[in-house]
C-alpha cells in the first residue's frame, strides 16, 4: 500500500468502501448507486486505475482515471484520486485543478477536499487561495478533531506566506563550482571557523544491480587555493568514511574533531547514531559511538558542537520528545563524559532537526515542521537570552524558505557567510552547495578567530600543550583546549568587543601569559600568535602579563584572579620550584615613588600566593622600581611594557 497522506486517505474513504462493495457484492449493478455517475464503463475504468493506484504503478492508474473522467466528465472520485496522484508527483496545479472541479460539481459531496485544495494551494505557493478554502473547511460541520487542528496549523502557515512574499529578505544563492560540486548530491556542509575547509557529505554509487544503481554515503573535505576558491573535494578516506554511511557531520572550529552521524552499525544503540574522531596531524583516528547518554535505541543525529567543545546539540527521536523528532543538548562534564540530554524549549509537536550552533555560541539555526512558515520544514534563527535561555525562534523569510522542504543552514565565524545544500536548475548536479550573504538581521554576534602555534623557546620543537582563553571582564573561561600533538597548531573562535587573557602550559615547562583586545578590530581579521614555552630551569622567567593593578597602587584588580590561580596550580604541580617575585614600573613620578610602588605590588602577589597555601619558603620578592625597563620610556607602548610583574625560577 502507498503511504498516502492522511488527507488523501479521507479523500479516498469513501472510493474505497465502494470498491469492497463492488468486490464482494455478486450484483455490479448495485454498486453503481454508490457512485455519483452510472456509466459502467467509466466506473470500469476508475475500478482499474483504483487498483493500479494501490499497487504502486501510477502511469496505468492515470491512463484509466483519465479515460473516466473523458467519457464522464463530472466523475467525482476520478477527480479527486487524479488529484492525489498529482500530489503525490508534486503536480500541485494539476492536483489543484483536478480538486477545484469536485467542489464546482457537487460542493457538499466531500466537505474534506477544501482540506485537499488547501494544501496543494499551499504546496504551489497560492496563500491566498488556500487561506480561502480553509476556512471554508473549517466552516463545515463535523469535521474531525485531527483535521481540525492541522487546518489551523496550515492557516497559520497560509497567512505567514502571503505576508512573507510580499516582504522578501535579500537572497541571492551562489554555487560553489565544480570544486566542491559534482554530478552526485553534494549536502550537510560544515565549515572550519577560519573558513577555509569545507566538509561535505557526497552520496557515491557502489554499484548497479539489475539496472538499479546503489548509493553510499560519503566525506569529502575541499580547501581555498590563494584566490580563495575551493580546490577539487577529495574523499577523506579510511578510518572516517568506510563501506556504511556516514553523513550529517560537525566539525569543530580548529578543524581537528569531527563529529557525525552513521547508521545501522555493529556497534550502534539505535538506527542512528553520533560518532566522533579526533585528527591528530594529517590522520584521523577510528571514529568512536560517543554511547549513552548522547544516543539513544531510537534515531539520533545531526551533531552541531559548541565553538568552546562544551555542548553538543543534535536532532533525536528518542522517547520524550514533544513531537517526532526534537533538538536536544548536552553538556561535557569535568571527566569528558556527556550529560544527560535535555529537550530544548522552543521544540514543537512537530519535527525540528538540523541545528547549527553558530561560534558565538548564542546564536542557533534550525529547520522545522511546526513553526509558522511557508509550509513543509522552514529555516529559523533563535538566539540566547542573557540567561543563556533561548528566546523565540524567528522564520529566516522568503526566499530563503520556499513552498518545498529546507532541511537546513550554516553560517561562518564572520557571520556573514551562510551555507545550505539545495537542488536548482542552476547546480552542477542534483543537490549542491551554494552560498549567500546573510542579511543583517538574522546575522549572529561578529566572530573572529585566533589562531597560533605553541613551539620549544629553545629547540623550536612544536607541543601539544594546554591552553585556555579568559574573557577578562567576567574572568569566565571561554575556550579550554589543547594544541596539536604533532603541529602545535590551535585556533579558536572568539566574540569580538572582549578583551581576552591566553594561559598556556604544559608539563616540564613555564607556563605562558598573554593578553589581547578585539574591541577595535574591523571586520573578522584573525588574531595571529607564537607561543614558545620555556623549559623550567633556574633563571626561566615569566611575565604576567593578566596581573593587574589600580592605577598607582598595589591594589590586585578582580580580574587578577585567573592568573594568579595558575600560578598556584604551576606552583602546586611543580613543588620542588622556588620563585622570585619582581615589580617593575616605567619612569613616570619619582623614583622612590616607583621604588616603592613595585616592591608593593610583588608583595601583594607573594601575599595571594601565601593565602593559597603556598610555603612562604618557596617564595622571595622584591621591587625594582625602573631600573629593569625591557623598551624604551619614551613612548606608551614601550612605558606599558616596563610596568609589569613577573617571577623568575630561583631555585
Amino acid at each position: 500500500m502507498k503511504n498516502h497522506h492522511y488527507l488523501n486517505i479521507l479523500l479516498l474513504c469513501f472510493v474505497l468502501f465502494m470498491s469492497s462493495c463492488f468486490l464482494f457484492r455478486t450484483s455490479f449493478d448495485q454498486s453503481l448507486s454508490k457512485y455519483s455517475i452510472k456509466n459502467k464503463k467509466a466506473i470500469r475504468h476508475f475500478e482499474q486505475g483504483y487498483r493500479f493506484y494501490e499497487s504502486n504503478n501510477d502511469k496505468y492508474a492515470l491512463d484509466h482515471l483519465v479515460q473516466a473522467v473523458e467519457m464522464e466528465p463530472d466523475f467525482i472520485e476520478a477527480h479527486g484520486m487524479l488529484g492525489n496522484i498529482y500530489y503525490d508527483h508534486k503536480k500541485y496545479d494539476k492536483a489543484i485543478a483536478e480538486y477545484q472541479t469536485v467542489i464546482e460539481v457537487n460542493a457538499d459531496f466531500f466537505s474534506a477536499i477544501y482540506y485537499n485544495i488547501a494544501n496543494a494551494e499551499l504546496k504551489a505557493g497560492k496563500y491566498q487561495a488556500a487561506l480561502d478554502h480553509l476556512n471554508a473547511f473549517l466552516a463545515k460541520d463535523n469535521i474531525s478533531k485531527i483535521l481540525e487542528e492541522k487546518s489551523k496549523h496550515m492557516l497559520v502557515n497560509a497567512e505567514f506566506g502571503a505576508n512573507a512574499v510580499k516582504t522578501p529578505v535579500p537572497f541571492d544563492p551562489i554555487n560553489l563550482g565544480n570544486g566542491v560540486n559534482s554530478i552526485e548530491d553534494e549536502y550537510h556542509p560544515a565549515i572550519s571557523a577560519d573558513e577555509q575547509m569545507l566538509i561535505i557529505t557526497r552520496k557515491v554509487p557502489e554499484g548497479t544491480v539489475a539496472g538499479r544503481t546503489f548509493y553510499t554515503e560519503e566525506f569529502y573535505y575541499s580547501v581555498r587555493n590563494e584566490a580563495s576558491q575551493w580546490k577539487l573535494a577529495r574523499n577523506m578516506g579510511p578510518p572516517l568514511n568506510t563501506p556504511d554511511n556516514e553523513g550529517a557531520q560537525c566539525i569543530a572550529p580548529d578543524g581537528r574533531w569531527l563529529y557525525f552521524t552513521a547508521c545501522d552499525r555493529k556497534n550502534g544503540l539505535g538506527s542512528c547514531d553520533i560518532y566522533t574522531a579526533n585528527k591528530i596531524g594529517n590522520s584521523w583516528s577510528v571514529p568512536v559511538n560517543l554511547g549513552e547518554p548522547v544516543n539513544s535505541e531510537k534515531w539520533d543525529s545531526q551533531p552541531s558542537l559548541s565553538s568552546d567543545g562544551k555542548t553538543l546539540y543534535f536532532s533525536s527521536a528518542r522517547k520524550g520528545t514533544k513531537g517526532g523528532s526534537d533538538i536536544f543538548m548536552t553538556m561535557k562534564k569535568d571527566n569528558g563524559t556527556w550529560s544527560r540530554p535535555e529537550n530544548l524549549n522552543f521544540n514543537t509537536r512537530e519535527d525540528e532537526m538540523s541545528p547549527f550552533i553558530h561560534p558565538d555560541g548564542e546564536t542557533m539555526y534550525f529547520a522545522s515542521k511546526g513553526l509558522p512558515g511557508m509550509g513543509g520544514f522552514d529555516l529559523y534563527v533563535v538566539k540566547k537570552d542573557k540567561k543563556g535561555n533561548f528566546g523565540e525562534p524567528q522564520n529566516l523569510g522568503y526566499p530563503i524558505n520556499t513552498t518545498g522542504d529546507e532541511h537546513g543552514v550554516i553560517v561562518g565565524a564572520s557571520g556573514e557567510i551562510a551555507y545550505f545544500a539545495s537542488d536548482r536548475d542552476s547546480g552542477v548536479g542534483k543537490l549542491d552547495i551554494y552560498s549567500f550573504e546573510l542579511y543583517q538581521k538574522a546575522r549572529p554576534t561578529k566572530v573572529t578567530y585566533a589562531k597560533g602555534f605553541v613551539y620549544d623557546a629553545k629547540t623550536n620543537q612544536k607541543l601539544g600543550a594546554k591552553f585556555e582563553l579568559i574573557n577578562l571582564e567576567t574572568a569566565q573561561v571561554v575556550v579550554q583546549s589543547f594544541s596539536d600533538n604533532e603541529t602545535g597548531e590551535f585556533l579558536v573562535c572568539l566574540p569580538v568587543n572582549r578583551d581576552y587573557a591566553l594561559n598556556v602550559s604544559k608539563k616540564g615547562y613555564l607556563f605562558y601569559s598573554e593578553n589581547f583586545s578585539l574591541k577595535d578590530i574591523k571586520g573578522s581579521e584573525p588574531f595571529l600568535m607564537k607561543v614558545p614555552l620555556q623549559p623550567i630551569e633556574k633563571g626561566g622567567r615569566v611575565v604576567l602579563k593578566n596581573v593587574f593593578f589600580e592605577t598607582a597602587k598595589y591594589d590586585l584588580k578582580p580580574k587578577s584572579q585567573a592568573e594568579l590561580n595558575k600560578l598556584v596550580k604551576f606552583l602546586e604541580t611543580n613543588p620542588s620550584i622556588k620563585i622570585e617575585l619582581s615589580g617593575h614600573t616605567d619612569n613616570v613620578g619619582g623614583k622612590q615613588f616607583n621604588q616603592v610602588l613595585s616592591e608593593n605590588r610583588a608583595k601583594a602577589v607573594y601575599e595571594y600566593l601565601v593565602s593559597q597555601n603556598i610555603a612562604p619558603d618557596r617564595l622571595d620578592y622584591k621591587g625594582y622600581g625602573d631600573m629593569q625597563s625591557v623598551a624604551s620610556n619614551d613612548t606608551e607602548e614601550g612605558r606599558a611594557q616596563n610596568r609589569r610583574t613577573e617571577f623568575k625560577v630561583i631555585e
